[in-house]
């Protein structure tokens, strides 16, 4: 597993998903589900520096992932405030847009993006995200 930190600030958000794009095409992921990854993680780290920290330079964020036998296991650490996403009511996403607030996507992105998203509070304090991107099978 290769691991990178980042201090947790929206400019580093280009850093973190140039690092998860080099590794999900490493992993053999077609450009669409590079995209899906890229996607993904800058919606994560977004909210770990906006929830989990709640202002940019407040801490870091540890990427890291694994390249799987079918894919890429990606995995974001942080060491802010607990988040359950069991508490998030799940988004109206068939009402017209223009009625919805402006923000609370991000999980519902994630989930529609990666084929595995898994939560996890680290009783030291923090929060572990783990996505998995499965490669498409081929012929």
């Amino acid at each position: 597993m290769q691991l990178e930190v980042f201090p947790a600030n929206f400019r580093n958000l280009e850093k973190i998903r140039d690092f998860f794009a080099r590794a999900a095409r490493a992993a053999g992921l077609d450009e669409d589900a590079v995209y899906d990854v890229q996607m993904a993680v800058d919606e994560a780290a977004a909210n770990i520096i906006d929830h989990a920290y709640g202002g940019e330079d407040i801490g870091v964020i540890e990427c890291s992932f694994e390249i799987i036998d079918n894919g890429i296991r990606i995995v974001l650490h942080d060491h802010g405030k607990a988040f359950d996403p069991d508490l998030i009511a799940p988004p109206d996403v068939s009402s017209d847009p223009c009625s919805r607030k402006p923000r609370g996507l991000g999980l519902y992105f994630m989930q529609k993006l990666m084929d595995n998203v898994n939560f996890t509070f680290n009783g030291d304090g923090g929060n572990i995200l783990t996505m998995e991107k499965i490669k498409e099978k081929c012929c």
